[in-house]
């Protein structure tokens, strides 16, 4: 049975799971809206939308806060996810990390614990990106992942938007 909320540490993060005192942190990170500006839904920089991402991310049971290591403060956060996949696969997604760790090891470090994790329970993991987050998209690619040929239309708040799929199979991920 998958592990959705384990405690991981990496290089520069380590990861715990979500709680509701998260909030506050979290939500100093996400109101910056360079944060979310190439985002399918680009206002949770907005509080009301950022509660609502937020409690939703606590309900699923699958987010982790991520932590620097080096000074011990929240930089943003994670999850796991089987929404939206087939049988064999596990999905991370909803990643958002405070301006100040971008750039850096922070976002890959992030992922590749988690997708060390994963694969000791799946074959494949799915990233569901938005078709013009071509920050999101390069991230992902850098992991290792491909574009597959799968995609989802959706309906946000603030309009129609389309997720593209990447995927990384354990046999090709170099942790």
């Amino acid at each position: 049975m998958f592990d959705y909320q384990p405690h991981l540490t990496g290089k520069v993060i380590a990861m715990r799971p979500t709680t509701a005192e998260d909030h506050a942190p979290l939500f100093a990170l996400g109101s910056d809206p360079a944060v979310w500006d190439l985002h399918p839904q680009g206002d949770r920089w907005k509080e009301s939308v950022f509660r609502a991402f937020f409690e939703d991310g606590l309900a699923s049971g699958g987010a982790l806060t991520a932590i620097c290591r080096e000074t011990g403060a929240v930089a943003g956060w994670s999850r796991y996810s089987a929404l939206f996949t087939e049988p064999g696969e596990i999905e991370i997604g909803w990643t958002f990390l405070g301006r100040a760790y971008w750039g850096g090891a922070y976002n890959s470090d992030m992922k590749r614990i988690m997708l060390a994790h994963a694969f000791r329970f799946v074959d494949t993991v799915i990233f569901r990106v938005g078709e013009t987050n071509f920050r999101s998209r390069r991230a992902v690619e850098k992991l290792g992942a491909i574009l597959t040929d799968r995609s989802m239309a959706l309906q946000t708040p603030t309009g129609p938007s389309v997720n593209v799929y990447y995927a990384i199979t354990r046999e090709t991920f170099e942790g």
